[in-house]
């Protein structure tokens, strides 16, 4: 796996590129140079989780013949301070699903993906306490 940044102006906007040609712009807050470009890396990592989530869970619920019309999540971290850094200490993933779902189907995927699939809270859950919920819309 390979990412390639670029800088795209002269502070500190720029923009990721995947090995397929994807891209993605990043920035900072506007106190170190940000203009409001794209996602702070922090945001991202949440971005991540998330992503990588819904994707498992998208996948454990096709495998139930459970077909979402529609799902959302919303992701927030809280960060503490860590000498010169901060990291996140508590994640929490709020699922919105959207459809004629089973309940013990959401609930078994949503542990599947978050306890033993997702690479990102996997590897996130090293330093934060990773927690979530979900509700079901019709």
């Amino acid at each position: 796996m390979k990412i390639t940044i670029q800088r795209l102006n002269d502070d500190v906007h720029m923009e990721a590129k995947n090995e397929d040609g994807a891209t993605l712009q990043m920035d900072g807050s506007g106190d170190i140079g940000g203009i409001n470009g794209g996602f702070r890396p922090m945001q991202m990592l949440l971005a991540a989780a998330g992503g990588c989530s819904t994707i498992d869970i998208i996948g454990i619920l096709k495998k139930k013949r459970q077909n979402p019309d529609d799902i959302r999540i919303e992701v927030t971290g809280e960060r503490i301070k860590k000498g010169t850094y901060t990291e996140f200490s508590e994640i929490h993933m709020h699922y919105i699903f959207k459809g004629d779902l089973d309940p013990k189907h959401v609930e078994k995927a949503i542990d599947l993906s978050l306890g033993k699939y997702c690479s990102v809270t996997k590897t996130l859950e090293k330093t934060a306490k990773v927690t979530s919920s979900y509700e079901i819309v019709e």
